[in-house]
């Protein structure tokens, strides 16, 4: 009679699970700058290092190039992607334009729950807002009160689009370095989003996201062009 062995209490891997922890490995390591704009995403380096086979590897780099990580080139293999002006411009459009209709739902679908978990995320920049925590810690405290207003909406399609910008945005935010010379300002912006939301003012909401993400638009894409001149110069 054959015995049947007692199980490890692990659960399997599954091929998507694993291609999403490496997709997420690679995208933590090109957004804090570990991997470069314009550095070449070498599978067979990075299957090694991670330990796993070159086919996940593949697949994780392809979602990165639907997330506008990287990019691929026909017989040299995937990039990290490099920039542009007209890239961030369009990229701050596209949040403009989901944010809007994220506070506009969430006006209409408040309650506790939501005010509780975004009065905890401000807290929470403010926590952070501190010169021993590193930028890359605070811009996903940052995106983490966004991410939490599309949950809120109660619209999934707002925030899979998100998820997708939210990658683009700490990418750009950690390129230039910083936002603000005082971190306190991260968390002060969200503020006034957070009060139109709780006075449930629709009109007081739209303008709030409007200009912070604006005024983000207008630093990020400012110190970029800095960053380019500085390096034309040299």
């Amino acid at each position: 009679m054959t015995q049947t062995q007692p199980s490890s209490g692990f659960q399997q891997i599954d091929r998507e699970g694993l291609v999403q922890r490496v997709a997420k490995l690679l995208s933590k390591a090109i957004v804090s700058g570990k991997l470069a704009p314009g550095a070449r995403l070498s599978e067979s380096v990075v299957a090694r290092e991670l330990g796993v086979s070159r086919a996940p590897v593949r697949e994780a780099a392809r979602l990165l190039e639907s997330s506008g990580l990287v990019r691929s080139e026909p017989n040299r293999g995937f990039f990290v992607r490099q920039i542009s002006i007209k890239a961030l411009n369009d990229l701050y459009e596209l949040r403009l334009a989901i944010e809007t209709a994220v506070v506009e739902r969430l006006v209409q679908n408040w309650n506790d729950e939501i005010e509780e978990a975004l009065s905890a995320q401000v807290a929470e920049l403010h926590r952070v807002a501190t010169e021993e925590a590193d930028i890359f810690t605070q811009v996903e405290a940052d995106m983490q009160f966004h991410r939490l207003m599309c949950t809120g909406s109660d619209n999934p399609k707002f925030l899979q689009v998100f998820e997708q910008v939210a990658i683009e945005t700490e990418f750009s935010i950690m390129l230039i370095g910083q936002l603000y010379d005082d971190p306190t300002r991260i968390a002060e912006t969200h503020e006034p989003i957070l009060e139109a939301l709780r006075a449930r003012d629709a009109t007081k909401a739209v303008s709030a996201i409007r200009y912070h993400i604006s005024e983000a638009q207008r630093i990020v894409i400012d110190q970029f062009r800095l960053l380019e001149e500085g390096k034309t110069s040299t």
